[in-house]
């Protein structure tokens, strides 16, 4: 089968197609015919060597790419063949991830397809449902919480579960993207720019509860947030300092094909576009020039 894997980290161009034997599912695991991979900033890092060098990923001489998957099971245990699926890779450093004809998983990693939608749609949610989801789970506040990059995949998400959850949502993107944050939930929106801790406040004397800094602002974010309140950061290397008294927690990610079915009955999918996982390195060139709303998904 051919997958996409990277020998050397670098640019786009560094995506290598290789063919490598068909993987067989080992006890409790799953293999599955993939339809759909999307593309996540992750993979970006993965491929530039970010997360070896942050110790996130040991050396490794071949690395796969791609965390999400939608598909078809073709064998394995917990599932039926011909089982629409989803599911998530959490385990980076292995040789095959989702860019590639076939892959295995853990069937606890696996959920059902959610009904009414394409494997293309379904591609976009494990990874950043999951990591909005599980974000907000550290959260212990009832009152307000600002979201960084709220018209991002997973900050879009992010506004939405915590709306749902009855939290206030002070909501940060570009201007242009108001609208659009408004309508996943956003009770306020703050856009995107410098002095944003004096800008958030003056919307919620004092700061903030929380803050999801799904954008990475840092520092910026940390000081929209009341001293003594809590703070989400979402990359390795990108939390700050937790000055005032702030609680810090780190959000990593993990699979959870029980969580990934109930999300994926509620949050609705966002497909930026699609094109073949053969032009994969193109794939990689229009995620890191920014601008998208939603995932680019691959398909073999």
């Amino acid at each position: 089968m051919r997958a996409i894997v990277v020998r050397r980290f670098g640019g786009p161009e560094v995506l290598e197609t290789v063919e490598v034997p068909v993987p067989e599912p080992g006890p409790g695991q799953v293999r599955i015919r993939v339809a759909a991979a999307a593309v996540n900033p992750v993979d970006l890092a993965t491929r530039a060597g970010i997360l070896t060098e942050a110790g996130v990923i040991p050396p490794r001489e071949v690395l796969g790419l791609g965390w999400d998957v939608a598909g078809v099971v073709e064998a394995g245990s917990g599932f039926r063949a011909g089982d629409a699926v989803i599911g998530l890779r959490d385990r980076i450093s292995l040789p095959l991830g989702a860019y590639a004809e076939h892959l295995v998983l853990d069937s606890s990693a696996v959920a059902p397809a959610p009904a009414g939608v394409s494997a293309v749609e379904a591609a976009t949610l494990p990874l950043n449902a999951l990591t909005a989801a599980q974000a907000l789970d550290l959260v212990e506040t009832t009152g307000t919480v600002l979201v960084t990059g709220a018209a991002g995949a997973v900050g879009g998400y992010a506004v939405t579960l915590a709306h749902a959850r009855g939290l206030r949502v002070v909501a940060v993107a570009s201007a242009a993207d108001e609208v659009l944050v408004r309508g996943f939930g956003a009770d306020e929106f703050v856009p995107r720019g410098p002095s944003l801790g004096e800008r958030v406040r003056a919307l919620v004397p004092g700061g903030v509860d929380a803050a999801l800094d799904t954008a990475l602002l840092g520092l910026e974010a940390l000081d929209a947030v009341r001293g003594g309140g809590e703070f989400v950061a979402f990359a390795a290397g990108a939390a700050p300092i937790p000055l005032r008294g702030i609680r810090l927690r780190h959000v990593w990610i993990r699979a959870d094909g029980g969580r990934l079915a109930e999300l994926a009955a509620t949050l609705p999918p966002r497909v930026a576009d699609v094109l073949p996982m053969s032009v994969a390195a193109v794939a990689h060139e229009r995620l890191a020039a920014g601008g998208l709303r939603g995932r680019l998904v691959l398909t073999p």
